[in-house]
């Protein structure tokens, strides 16, 4: 299996740069069976900047310096994600790739937008969370992201005492990924990228421009 090196540009603070590298790193050696993957430390953007096709660049270019200057690997991959909110993944994402694979044909990059919010992925492994959660406030919904169960049904789980910087973290350690793949599509979508690159399939195009 391909050893792969991944920088990743999240939206959020401290605490969401530390539950992408958890969750990226569980995904990629727990369901996938890596033996081991180097996730490096997060670049974060706001949400407003990483739509916005100059500023987006800047950070994958920025992804690409800290690549190279990390310790070798079979393959490099640029993980983009950040919240769909109320954009439709099926319209956005499309079209900032578009935008990336020409502008950096020469990078592996992918790009997930967790379908409202990254606590959806929570929402869709809820039973395996109720260490944390009481579930009797809200039905776990069989499609969370149709059911649009975000945040605010976390936080509702939790009694009101959510917080990103107390609790991302240790849900990402806790939650079942198995789980939250079959009832996440957009879940599902990190999953499948990670399982191309570390399978070694070819990226579209890994020669620079002249």
């Amino acid at each position: 299996m391909t050893a792969l090196r991944v920088a990743a540009i999240v939206e959020g603070h401290a605490e969401a740069k530390s539950a992408v590298r958890e969750l990226v790193t569980r995904v990629s050696t727990e369901l996938l069976g890596a033996d081991y993957v180097n996730v490096l430390h997060p670049i974060r953007h706001p949400r407003s900047k990483l739509v916005q096709p100059a500023s987006l660049l800047r950070a994958v270019d920025l992804a690409q310096l800290l690549l190279q200057q990390a310790a070798p690997a079979d393959r490099s991959l640029i993980l983009i994600l950040f919240d769909a909110d109320e954009d439709r993944p099926c319209i956005l994402a499309p079209a900032l790739l578009n935008m990336l694979q020409k502008e950096r044909s020469h990078l592996d990059i992918a790009l997930v937008l967790p379908n409202p919010e990254f606590e959806t992925w929570f929402a869709a492994a809820a039973e395996s969370l109720t260490q944390f959660f009481d579930l009797s406030v809200v039905a776990p919904a069989a499609d969370p992201e149709t059911a649009r169960q975000r945040k605010g049904t976390v936080s509702r789980w939790m009694h009101g005492r959510y917080g990103e910087t107390a609790d991302q973290v240790r849900l990402t350690h806790a939650m079942d990924l198995n789980l939250c793949r079959s009832r996440s599509g957009s879940f599902d979508k990190l999953c499948r990228e990670l399982e191309r690159r570390l399978h070694g399939l070819p990226a579209i195009n890994t020669t620079p421009p002249s």
